[in-house]
């Protein structure tokens, strides 16, 4: 199923699914001779050019006064926060509790909307998803 139909039911096991499918596709030969697969900016920018190819509405690297979350997709009434981080680098849970602990649902608030904290940890040595949790604000 289509990553659209899936944010329009917030199904959020099916994302995981297709993030982890997308992220297989990539031909390994794209990762040799270069370290892409120890950013999270290369993590990142897979993600912002799928849901921005979809025409969503996608803020990247948005700044509020306790920091600057990854990305913010507002779609169909919700947002969605989404935090990366690779999980060599950064440790187990680092992106939930980023997300918790700056607070960045606060920015949005005042919308009214249902607010999604979507944290997706990515391994260098996999280079796949290896940790996808999801909590509402």
């Amino acid at each position: 199923m289509h990553l659209y139909r899936r944010l329009e039911k917030n199904d959020f096991v099916g994302i995981e699914e297709l993030f982890r499918a997308f992220f297989a596709s990539i031909p390994y030969e794209w990762y040799t001779n270069n370290d892409i697969a120890r950013y999270e900016g290369y993590y990142a920018s897979v993600v912002y050019s799928y849901f921005t190819a979809l025409g969503l509405e996608v803020t990247v690297e948005d700044s509020s006064s306790h920091g600057r979350l990854d990305m913010a997709v507002e779609f169909n009434d919700n947002v969605y926060l989404f935090e990366f981080k690779v999980v060599e680098l950064a440790g187990e849970g680092a992106a939930m509790a980023q997300l918790r602990g700056r607070g960045y649902a606060d920015k949005y608030r005042h919308l009214g909307r249902p607010i999604h904290l979507v944290a997706v940890e990515f391994s260098k040595e996999s280079r796949n998803v290896v940790a996808f949790e999801t909590a509402r604000a």
